[in-house]
């Protein structure tokens, strides 16, 4: 893949990673009773889903220039990204064995994305 695809791969599944913060920021900011009304007015929601869809547009984009096999072993970052995010911006716990098992990924990552 080029330098350029790579670029705007990397971007695309930070956005899904960031995706994942605001929806799980939405879920947090529901009422007990949820409500059209209550989901038409949630920020983090409608953020959440435009985030989603401009990275879906990027994502079909990038699959109109580079194979999915190629392609695809990216989206497996997001299971490092969006820990590290949950710890750095909510406070959530990140494990040694989330860690190393995003070691692991990446290994893959760079293996799969090599021709």
């Amino acid at each position: 893949m080029s330098t350029t695809l790579t670029f705007a791969t990397l971007l695309c599944v930070l956005g899904i990673s960031m995706g994942q913060l605001l929806f799980k920021k939405a879920a947090a900011a529901l009422p007990a009773v949820v409500s059209l009304p209550a989901l038409l007015q949630n920020g983090w929601l409608i953020a959440a889903l435009a985030l989603y869809g401009i990275t879906t547009l990027g994502w079909v984009w990038i699959l109109r220039h580079a194979p999915l096999h190629m392609a695809y072993p990216f989206m497996g970052l997001a299971f490092l990204i969006v820990p590290t995010l949950a710890w750095t911006f909510l406070g959530e716990p990140l494990h040694w064995r989330t860690l190393a098992g995003g070691a692991l990924i990446m290994a893959g990552v760079a293996l799969a994305s090599t021709s």
